[in-house]
């Protein structure tokens, strides 16, 4: 159980932000939401979260792809929970194209969304965690910060970056009670992967849903989708006694996809 501890999930409105922060506070952490999306939408995930499982919920948004937002984000949320005891770097965005079509606009966001802000977040939460003696980050990186695909070349940079950087960083902070992990997923359900789903049924002139079980088995032997809610277990189990000594390590929920 996390009663009484604080945790910031960065893109939380929706999908695998919000799936880990629902498992946070049913495990009775307090949470800050962060994200883009419709303001009705989030106070109404925020209220949700407060009614069910009885912890305080915060909503502030930030644009993450800045360093100064990015760590004033942090020190808001460390205001609204009175500290920061769990944060977890969640927040990013997709593009593919080959990479001399690669528009280097594009380049930049993911980079600046996807590896950056974790450095700018973590750097920020890191002396509230240290003044504690205790703390936990939890890097949501992808089965492709161990792996590459065709088409995704800042998608693939940005996470192996984070799967480097939890190990730096989780060698800085061994023996202090602070871990650093990182969670690669395979393939999940979110509108991310929505949009590859509905483009390769338009190129293939196929249904939706043979689009996507054939996403499915280019890369993910199970052939089933990871859900939000079990990468919010897989945070929880970070986020407990039990992985004390688990640090600068990526856990796989990919359904085998690395495992080929």
């Amino acid at each position: 159980m996390l009663i009484g501890k604080r945790a910031v999930i960065t893109g939380s409105t929706s999908g695998i932000g919000l799936g880990i922060a629902r498992e946070l506070a049913s495990n009775g952490a307090d949470v800050v939401l962060n994200g883009f999306g419709d303001p009705k939408l989030i106070e109404k995930e925020r209220v949700n979260i407060e009614l069910e499982f009885a912890v305080k919920a915060h909503y502030i948004n930030a644009d993450l792809r800045e360093a100064a937002p990015t760590r004033d984000f942090v020190e808001k949320a460390a205001v609204a929970l009175g500290g920061i005891d769990i944060l977890v770097n969640n927040a990013g965005v997709q593009h593919t194209d080959l990479v001399e079509d690669f528009p280097i606009d594009r380049w930049d966001h993911i980079i600046a969304l996807n590896l950056s802000a974790v450095f700018h977040a973590s750097a920020a939460a890191l002396p509230y965690m240290k003044r504690q003696g205790w703390g936990r980050i939890i890097n949501i990186a992808s089965a492709h910060g161990l792996v590459g695909s065709p088409a995704k070349a800042a998608y693939v940079a940005a996470k192996h970056g984070v799967v480097g950087f939890t190990k730096v960083a989780a060698l800085e902070n061994a023996g202090s009670g602070i871990t650093v992990n990182a969670i690669c997923p395979g393939w999940v359900r979110t509108e991310l992967v929505e949009k590859q789903i509905q483009a390769l049924a338009a190129q293939r002139n196929i249904a939706v849903e043979e689009a996507a079980r054939e996403l499915l088995a280019e890369k993910q032997p199970s052939l089933q989708f990871v859900t939000p809610r079990q990468l919010g277990g897989a945070a929880v189990f970070l986020a407990s006694e039990a992985a004390d000594q688990m640090t600068g390590t990526t856990m796989t929920l990919d359904g085998g996809w690395t495992a080929r």
